[in-house]
C-alpha cells in the first residue's frame, strides 16, 4: 500500500516517510537523517553540470516522469568516477581514524609525492 505525502512536511521528510514509513503506523522523523539527506541533496543539486545532474536533466527533457529522471541520476552516481569518489572519501576518513595518525600527519604524507597517497574529495578521480 502507498504512504501518501503530507503537505505539512518538507520534501525530504516526505521522501523519508514514504520510503521507510508504514501507512498503518505513525512515522517518526529522525532529525539527523533528515538534515543529512537534505544537505546531501542540496550539495548534489548545486554541483553544476556533473554526470548525475546532467543525466537527470537529459532524461527529464524527454518528459520522463520524476521517478525515471531521478533514478537515472542515482544510477549515474554508481560509477567509480562520480559517486564512487564520495565512497573513497569515507574510506580515507576511516583509514585516518583507524591508523592513529593525526589529520596533519596524514596530509603531510599526501604532500610527499613518493608516498603515493591521495587526498580524496578534492577534484575528481
Amino acid at each position: 500500500a502507498f504512504v501518501y505525502p503530507d503537505n505539512s512536511l518538507s520534501m525530504v521528510e516526505n521522501f523519508l516517510k514514504m520510503t521507510f514509513g508504514n501507512y498503518a503506523e505513525e512515522y517518526t522523523q529522525n532529525s539527523v537523517v533528515t538534515k543529512a539527506l537534505d544537505t546531501l541533496l542540496l550539495l548534489h543539486a548545486d554541483h553544476e553540470q556533473n554526470c548525475s545532474t546532467s543525466t537527470v536533466r537529459l532524461v527529464g527533457s524527454s518528459q520522463a516522469n520524476l521517478f525515471a529522471s531521478v533514478s537515472a541520476g542515482v544510477n549515474a552516481l554508481s560509477g567509480p568516477l562520480h559517486g564512487g569518489a564520495n565512497e573513497a572519501v569515507l574510506e580515507m576518513l576511516r583509514f585516518i581514524q583507524n591508523s592513529g595518525e593525526t589529520v596533519t600527519q596524514y596530509v603531510e604524507r599526501v604532500k610527499n609525492k613518493e608516498d603515493g597517497i591521495r587526498l580524496m574529495g578534492f577534484g575528481h578521480r
